[in-house]
């Protein structure tokens, strides 16, 4: 295999006296963040390299092309192409979503809940798909207005989220002449349903300004209402539960502020909630003349306040805090507020009577490890009625109507495997490592029954790590593909996310985040101390700030692995963080440090970054992706990562590159085939280096 090289340019800096070099840094153009809009601003010889590379994967995968095949069918075999989600009741319409088995994207549907007319889709996406005629179709927002006449919808068409948002007239099936560009794809209408708030993207790509958009009106007369002034922060607004206000929330990854104003105000004047503390979060929702505030201050894992709308100073514990247990946020009813709690990596869902002040646990599944979820079944809150549903990662999501008060539960959708599903045929398990200071780190597994825990069998670690960000475990009917295969399928909850508590965050940001790293490699011993698999038959699988995470413990445990899938990785942390024009990267100094002021920060990134971090060692066969659209995870990265790791490394693997040249975004390509196609390549990619070619 003739691998492509890149010139190697000398460039060494010097940050807080400390020398940085990287031969490969005039892959950074200046002008980077154009690139996302127009590829041809790319620079020739980057484009030329990444083009090799794409053939060179290509060729890779010739041999297993109808491996591929195969599992592209599987995957379609085991989705219900043809399906209806289950009908919301709003005030005058029932609304609800469709897929059919040609289509790659949903209708949304709707219908007069009297039924004296026909239903009608108002929003068909291969159609406006077919309209733009664009290679990419992303959709931020749909939103009805309220007196359901317009609708509002924001799309992005090349990958880059910057999306632009259009008006149309639901009576006459027509768009007015309105059209807002580089927007963050968020959309609320307000109730008078003559204009909508949204949020404009900056020249760096970050929501700091909220306007009232009405309608035929052009949007260079738009009004600000609402400006960040900090660059580390970005805004949003929505509407509260009772509709009587907007709610305006400005953030960065560990603090918040919020502000309101009455859905009445005609010249909205938002009003400060409270004043930004550093690291505390908060949001606010009104409902029956209360303010509910859902709070880490003075509660690690939150709680939840109250105050009168008229007396916001004066606020009260509703719900008070618990050691190690995530209190969630709210759901209203007249009489019931439903909510949800997570201890240890395990969801639950509990329900208060608000007449008698009593709460209890709703359990709808004997299974022990999955997740729960409820919604509102209707827009009228005067009911005892809502719909919860269980999944895990062996029985398929299962939605039942369920009354509060009576406690009965009737199955009304489940999720239909068509090549059909028996979950007795699988095994979920929970069990726990000890990583390297002694903290206990759950690991969740699925394996077929006929897969023996005798040190044998591979084994993908699927892994995050990051943003506070919890790993649900939900029934994939993809992974069953591998599963059914023999490999068995494991999510690492490591520190970094949220699964645990507040300190399972905590004790993986700036200077602790190696903890991260050490607590996958303690999982993957774990792992093999246990026989699930061996010394070199894990695969690690992840993406973006996983791939950040996969970077690291290749550099490692190298030894580990027979392979690893870096899907948009960020392995080039220190580059990123010192550039401040990037439009994550202020807000991500809350997270990793801040390397351009603080030494500390630059010290403890450089030891850690992947990047950075590449040695004269082996390394697993590996598939490494990316995209020229990707604002989040920006190409240079996997770019420059795969170049120094063809430089340095010592083994005889495959290292592949797959850069996406046409629109494409973090998420990769849109539609649902796509996305099909995508995952049957990944999934080749590990069979073929577990030698798994049935």
């Amino acid at each position: 295999m003739n691998i492509p090289k890149l010139k190697k340019v000398e460039s060494k800096k010097k940050y807080h006296e400390i020398e940085l070099s990287d031969e490969y840094s005039w892959i950074d153009q200046e002008d980077i963040l154009e690139v996302l809009k127009d590829p041809n601003k790319l620079l020739p010889e980057v484009r030329d390299y990444i083009d090799k590379y794409n053939e060179i994967t290509e060729n890779y995968f010739k041999d297993v092309k109808d491996l591929q095949k195969k599992i592209f069918k599987e995957i379609k075999s085991k989705i219900k192409l043809e399906d209806t989600s289950l009908k919301f009741k709003d005030k005058k319409y029932y609304y609800w979503t469709k897929t059919e088995k040609e289509g790659n994207y949903a209708k949304r549907i709707r219908q007069v809940i009297d039924e004296s007319k026909s239903e009608e889709v108002f929003f068909d996406g291969d159609i406006e798909k077919a309209r733009h005629k664009s290679d990419y179709f992303g959709v931020g927002t749909v939103a009805v207005s309220h007196c359901d006449n317009l609708m509002a919808y924001s799309l992005d068409l090349k990958g880059s989220e910057y999306y632009t948002i259009y008006v149309r007239d639901l009576n006459k099936n027509k768009n007015f002449e309105d059209k807002i560009e580089n927007t963050s794809g968020s959309i609320t209408w307000s109730l008078d349903s003559k204009s909508f708030y949204y949020s404009k993207l900056d020249k760096f790509h970050r929501p700091r300004k909220i306007f009232k958009h009405i309608v035929g009106q052009p949007s260079h007369e738009d009004n600000l209402i609402f400006e960040e002034k900090d660059e580390t922060f970005t805004c949003s607004i929505g509407l509260s539960s009772d509709e009587k206000f907007f709610i305006i929330t400005t953030s960065d990854h560990v603090t918040t502020e919020e502000y309101f104003f009455s859905t009445n105000d005609k010249v909205p004047k938002p009003e400060l909630f409270k004043k930004r503390q550093k690291e505390i979060r908060y949001s606010i929702d009104s409902w029956k003349g209360f303010f509910y505030i859902h709070t880490n201050e003075n509660a690690k894992d939150y709680k939840i306040q109250k105050c009168k709308v008229t007396d916001i100073k004066n606020i009260i514990d509703f719900i008070k805090p618990k050691k190690f247990t995530i209190i969630g946020g709210l759901e209203f009813l007249d009489n019931f507020i439903i909510r949800g709690e997570r201890f240890n990596a395990v969801p639950k869902l509990f329900v208060r009577n608000l007449n008698t002040d009593s709460e209890e646990e709703i359990i709808i599944s004997n299974e022990k490890i999955g997740s729960p979820s409820a919604s509102l079944m209707q827009k009228d809150t005067n009911t005892s009625k809502i719909r919860v549903s269980w999944e895990s990662m062996s029985t398929q999501n299962r939605i039942y109507e369920f009354d509060i008060l009576s406690k009965q539960k009737k199955l009304v959708k489940e999720t239909e495997v068509p090549s059909g599903h028996n979950p007795e045929n699988y095994i979920t398990e929970r069990i726990e490592a000890t990583s390297h200071d002694g903290r206990k780190i759950p690991i969740t597994l699925l394996r077929h029954k006929n897969t023996r825990q005798d040190g044998k069998s591979k084994l993908l670690l699927y892994a995050y790590g990051a943003y506070n960000h919890s790993i649900p475990v939900t029934f994939s009917p993809s992974r069953f593909c591998l599963v059914d295969r023999g490999i068995t399928y494991a999510i690492a909850h490591v520190r970094g996310g949220g699964d645990v508590a507040d300190f399972w965050h905590e004790e993986a940001k700036k200077d602790k985040k190696k903890n991260t790293f050490k607590d996958y490699v303690s999982c993957a011993n774990h792992l093999i101390e246990q026989r699930y698999t061996y010394k070199g038959g894990i695969c690690f699988y992840g993406g973006s700030a996983g791939g950040l995470t996969g970077g690291a413990v290749l550099n490692m445990s190298p030894e580990l692995f027979f392979c690893a899938l870096l899907l948009v990785p960020f392995v080039d942390t220190m580059t990123t963080m010192l550039n401040e024009k990037l439009p994550l990267t202020p807000a991500e100094w809350e997270l990793w440090g801040n390397p351009i002021k603080n030494v500390k920060d630059f010290k403890n990134i450089l030891s850690y970054s992947p990047y950075n971090n590449i040695e004269k060692k082996d390394y697993p066969s590996m598939l490494i992706t990316t995209s020229l659209f990707d604002n989040r995870v920006l190409y240079s990265e996997p770019v420059k990562y795969i170049a120094r790791l063809q430089d340095k490394k010592t083994d005889n693997n495959f290292q592949l590159l797959k850069c996406k040249t046409k629109a494409a975004g973090h998420g990769g390509m849109s539609g649902r085939d796509n996305s099909i196609k995508e995952l049957a390549e990944e999934f080749s990619f590990i069979l073929k280096n577990s030698e798994i070619f049935k």
